[in-house]
């Protein structure tokens, strides 16, 4: 059974090698901006955070499934696509991106617990038949130490982890020494519900296990999308 990783994200990347998984990664093309200011405009309302990241994780894999029935005729596996944000008070916290941001975000994390939303979306390929979809919203509270120092945050930041991750913290790395407890499946705040994953893959008919230790054959390939291992 062949699997396609929606995604070019080191950490989704990395949580489906530790389960057995060694994916062909494809980069969506996906305008994320637009698609959210698109739906929100046309229903005359801003989308919860649960229906933000759905949305986007079943473009993302849309999209990637689409390009690989042209590229890859014969391509007989699963493709998923994924999407996160953090909410925390009501407020939701993407990527800080600069020191500045990031120091603001940690004084204002700290003692606090916030909400890791995270969509999936799971599409079977297969020649010869239509593809089918299944998708999900996974959700994990993550709570923040109350006694995280200036310093602390200062070193953390200046390391550079939490400028490009949405909430500007990692639970699998240095941030997660900062973290004091967890509420949901864990991989969740990594990047997707492994657990969640596994559901989906069943409803398509498809064995969780027999996605562990194979290697797509298409690895090597340099001719879809952004393709990489």
């Amino acid at each position: 059974m062949r699997v396609c990783l929606a995604s070019t994200s080191p950490a989704r990347l990395m949580l489906l090698q530790q389960f057995g998984i060694r994916p062909l990664t494809v980069a969506p093309d996906v305008d994320e901006e637009s698609v959210v200011a698109a739906v929100e405009a046309s229903e005359g309302r801003t989308l919860a955070p649960d229906e933000h990241v759905l949305l986007l994780a079943r473009r993302k894999a849309a999209d990637v499934a689409a390009r690989l029935a042209d590229d890859i005729p014969g391509f007989d596996g699963i493709v998923i696509g994924g999407d996160s944000m953090f909410e925390i008070g009501g407020d939701v916290l993407g990527k800080p991106h600069t020191p500045e941001n990031a120091i603001a975000r940690w004084h204002a994390l700290r003692g606090r617990t916030g909400v890791l939303h995270s969509g999936h979306a799971v599409i079977r390929l297969e020649p010869g038949a239509a593809a089918q979809e299944v998708h999900a919203v996974a959700e994990a509270s993550v709570t923040f130490a109350g006694d995280v120092t200036d310093a602390e945050i200062e070193a953390y930041v200046d390391s550079g982890e939490p400028l490009h991750v949405a909430g500007a913290f990692t639970v699998d790395s240095l941030g997660g020494a900062f973290i004091t407890r967890v509420e949901g499946d864990p991989s969740t705040v990594v990047g997707m519900s492994v657990s969640t994953l596994r559901a989906l893959v069943r409803e398509l008919g498809v064995e969780w296990t027999a996605l562990w230790h194979t290697a797509d054959p298409s690895l090597e390939r340099t001719d879809v999308g952004d393709a990489r291992s």
